[in-house]
C-alpha cells in the first residue's frame, strides 16, 4: 500500500547522505524514507556483537564455510548441521513449545489422534501452557477450552502451565500469568541462541531475546508435542540497520511501523528479519520485544535482534538453564539490506485496515476518535504503561474518551500500582490514570485485541473509531467489521485520548 508519509522536503531529509551509506544503488531522487540495497550484502556489513566477555566458547555449528546469518545459525544448531542456506528443509529440535486456550485444544486433539489417547509428549518440561486470550468471559465454550487445558497439563504433568480458576479475581490466582508472549519473557522461557515454537502468530516476539522463534500451526504443534521436533525451511534474512538517537517522542511502535509501512504487510513473507544498529542497542528489552512482535505484520518468519549486555542483564534471575548466543557472521549473505536515520523520524499511526496503512500522526489530526486502548502483547508491557503516564503527567489534563487500559500480565498489573513513573514525585502509572479519568486497568489478558466474546472488556461491539496499541487493524479485529482502529504507539494513543482525535504526542512531550 503506497506510503502516507508528508510533503518531499521533510522526509527526504529522513534518509542520510547517500555517500555515508556506502553504497551506490540508489534512485538519484526519491520521496521514500528508506533506501534500499538491491545487491546481496557482503563484507561491507559489520555485525552488531555482544560486549566482550572474558570467555566465551566457540560456536557449535561446525567449522564456518560460509558465513550465515542469526537465523542460519540457530537453525543450523537446532539441526545438528554444520552449514545451512536458505531453502534448506531441517528437521529442527524444538527448545520450548508454547500454546493457549484458543489453540491448545486443537493441538491437543491432533496429538491424541495422532500418536493415540494414551500417549505422553516428549518432554514435560519443555512445554508451556498459558490460557490468555478468552479468559474473562461467561462464555461457556471459551471457558470450555481453560478446562480442556488443566486436563491435559494434569494428565501429562505438565510443569509449566499457568492455570486460572476463579475468573472473579485474578489475583486469587498466583499461577495466572496473561499474555504469552510477555509470561514467557518474563517467566525466563525466552533465552538467545533457542528454537521457540508456538501456536500464536505473535511467538516471533521473543525473536527480541537472539533466538529463532516463530507460529506454527495446530498440526505442526500436535506433531511437536508428540516429537520435539519440526520440519522447517530455513527463511532468507532481511536486514534492518537502524542508527541515530531516539527522539523523546518515539517507541519501538513507531520504528516498526515505518518498516511495515515501506515494505508492504507481504514484503517479509517466509523470510527473517534482523534488526541492529545503534538505536535497536539502545532499546530496553521490552522495546525490543514490540519490534519483534510485528514482524508477522509484514508476514516475516520471524524477527531477531542479537543479544547484548542488555539482554544479559534482564534475564539474570529468570533463568538457570544455559544458553549460548550466536551472531551473524560478518561474510554472511542477506537478501536485501535497509538503513535508518531514526533521529528524523516523525511519530507514526496505520490506518485502517492494514498494518501497512502509514501515515504520520500529525496529517490525521482531523480524525475523530471514540476511544482508545492501551494494552495487548504490543502496547501493554510495563514500559508501554510508563509511556502513557508520561504523556498524561506532561498534558495535567483529563482525557476526552473512554481510555481502556488493559496490563498484559499479572506482574505487569502490580508494576502499575507499585513503581513510581519517572519525574511524577513519587507517583504510581494507576494514580496518574486514575486522575486523567482513565477507566481503572483491567484483569490481565489479551482481552479486545482480538475481539473474543462480546462480553470481553473494552470490545468493540458498535462501529467505533479507535487508537489501539494494539498490532493489527483488519475489520472486526477488536470486535465490531465496521469499527476503525488506527494502530499507535503508547505515546500518541496517550496524546490521542487527551484531545479525541489522532494526535502527535510531541503536542505534550515537547
Amino acid at each position: 500500500m503506497a506510503s502516507s508519509l508528508a510533503s518531499p522536503s521533510p522526509t527526504s531529509s529522513f534518509i542520510r547522505n547517500k555517500k555515508d551509506l556506502g553504497f551506490s544503488a540508489f534512485p538519484s531522487t526519491s520521496q521514500i524514507a528508506i533506501q534500499k540495497c538491491k545487491k546481496q550484502v557482503s563484507k561491507k556489513i559489520v555485525s552488531v556483537m555482544a560486549p566482550q566477555q572474558s570467555e566465551r566458547k566457540p560456536a557449535t555449528t561446525g567449522s564456518v564455510k560460509t558465513g550465515m546469518t542469526m537465523t542460519e545459525k540457530i537453525l543450523a544448531k537446532a539441526s545438528e548441521k554444520p552449514q545451512l542456506s536458505p531453502g534448506d528443509n531441517v528437521w529442527v529440535n524444538v527448545d520450548i513449545l508454547m500454546t493457549h486456550d484458543v489453540c491448545g485444544p486443537g493441538s491437543i486433539g491432533i496429538f491424541k489422534k495422532e500418536f493415540g489417547q494414551n500417549a505422553k509428549v516428549w518432554n514435560r518440561e519443555k512445554i508451556v501452557i498459558i490460557p490468555d486470550h478468552y479468559i474473562f468471559t461467561s462464555d461457556e465454550r471459551a471457558n470450555r477450552n481453560v478446562d480442556i487445558l488443566r486436563d491435559f497439563c494434569t494428565e501429562q504433568n505438565i510443569k509449566y502451565f499457568y492455570d486460572i480458576k476463579d475468573l472473579s479475581n485474578f489475583k486469587a490466582n498466583p499461577d495466572y500469568k496473561g499474555v504469552c508472549h510477555v509470561a514467557l519473557a518474563q517467566e525466563g522461557h525466552c533465552r538467545p541462541g533457542e528454537v521457540l515454537l508456538g501456536t500464536d502468530s505473535h511467538t516471533c516476539t521473543a525473536g527480541a531475546f537472539g533466538q529463532f522463534a516463530t507460529g506454527i500451526g495446530n498440526t505442526d504443534a500436535g506433531f511437536v508435542l508428540g516429537t520435539g521436533k519440526l520440519l522447517l525451511k530455513v527463511p532468507p534474512t532481511l536486514r534492518f540497520v537502524m542508527d541515530g538517537e531516539m527522539p523523546p517522542y518515539l517507541l519501538a511502535k513507531d520504528l516498526i511501523l515505518q518498516i511495515i509501512g515501506e515494505i508492504s504487510v507481504a514484503g517479509a513473507t517466509y523470510k527473517a528479519m534482523e534488526f541492529v544498529g545503534t538505536t535497536v542497542e539502545s532499546l530496553n528489552m521490552e522495546e525490543r520485544m514490540t519490534l519483534c512482535n510485528m514482524v508477522v505484520e509484514a508476514g516475516g518468519k520471524n524477527g531477531v535482534i542479537p543479544a547484548d549486555s542488555t539482554t544479559f542483564k534482564y534475564l539474570e534471575g529468570k533463568t538457570s538453564l544455559p544458553y549460548e548466543p550466536v551472531y551473524s557472521d560478518a561474510q554472511a549473505s542477506y537478501l536485501s539490506e535497509y538503513r535508518f536515520d531514526i533521529s528524523k523520524l516523525e511519530p507514526l499511526v496505520a490506518k485502517p485496515h492494514s498494518p501497512d496503512n502509514r501515515a504520520l500522526a500529525r496529517e490525521c489530526k482531523d480524525v475523530k476518535i471514540d476511544r482508545v486502548y492501551i494494552g495487548s502483547c504490543t502496547g501493554g508491557k510495563t514500559e508501554d504503561f510508563l509511556a502513557a503516564a508520561k504523556v498524561f503527567l506532561a498534558s495535567g489534563k483529563k482525557v476526552k474518551v473512554p481510555t481502556f487500559l488493559v496490563p498484559a500480565t499479572q506482574k505487569v498489573w502490580l508494576d502499575l500500582y507499585t513503581l513510581p513513573v519517572p519525574g511524577s514525585g513519587g507517583k504510581t502509572c494507576s494514580q496518574i490514570f486514575e486522575e486523567a479519568g482513565c477507566d481503572t486497568p483491567a484483569s490481565p489478558s489479551c482481552g479486545a485485541c482480538l475481539g473474543g466474546p462480546k462480553d470481553t472488556y473494552a470490545r468493540m461491539n458498535e462501529p467505533k473509531v479507535c487508537v489501539s496499541t494494539t498490532n493489527r487493524n483488519f475489520p472486526g479485529r477488536m470486535g465490531h467489521k465496521e469499527g476503525q482502529i488506527y494502530l499507535a504507539s503508547p505515546y500518541t494513543a496517550a496524546a490521542s485520548a487527551l484531545t479525541g482525535y489522532v494526535t502527535d504526542p510531541r503536542e505534550f512531550l515537547q
